[in-house]
């Protein structure tokens, strides 16, 4: 299966309103409708579209770095990555994952890799990542607002 993956503006919220996740998903991804309601300096969002909807989406933070001591410097912080509650098991996060490299490479030339946290309770976003390409770096960070979390590396 392959997917395409598409820049949004804040303006965006009406193309990707209607993604939702499974109520005791929302603790490790968030919704949407926070993700634009927050104001985060330097956090780029993205859809994932299939055909005229998009079934998912997530945030780029270039600045994670600043935020999270296990990244390093330029490297991108992959956030709220959510596929659609009706679309799960359809393997779309993974084809999305395996896009993120060369998609990423496009927008952030200099960006060395993307990195990410996982809940560690919350495996089948592990497996999803795992099979996209991402790293288990082995490091666990224990600060996450749902518990501990594995940290995740995708060089690009």
């Amino acid at each position: 299966m392959s997917v395409t993956l598409a820049p949004l503006t804040q303006t965006d919220f009406g193309r990707v309103a209607h993604i939702s996740v499974h109520p005791d998903q929302i603790r490790f991804s968030g919704t949407v409708a926070e993700a634009f309601e927050t104001d985060e300096d330097g956090v780029d969002f993205h859809a994932i579209p299939q055909g005229r909807d998009a079934v998912g989406f997530f945030k780029i933070d270039r600045h994670y770095p600043q935020t999270y001591p296990f990244a390093r410097p330029g490297e991108l912080g992959l956030r709220a990555f959510i596929v659609d509650a009706a679309r799960q098991g359809e393997g779309l996060g993974k084809a999305a994952i395996r896009a993120l490299p060369a998609y990423l490479r496009d927008l952030y030339p200099s960006a060395p890799a993307v990195v990410l946290s996982v809940n560690y309770s919350n495996p089948p976003a592990i497996r999803a990542y795992l099979s996209g390409g991402f790293a288990d770096t082995g490091e666990m960070w224990p600060h996450g607002s749902a518990g501990p979390q594995h940290v995740m590396r995708l060089p690009l």
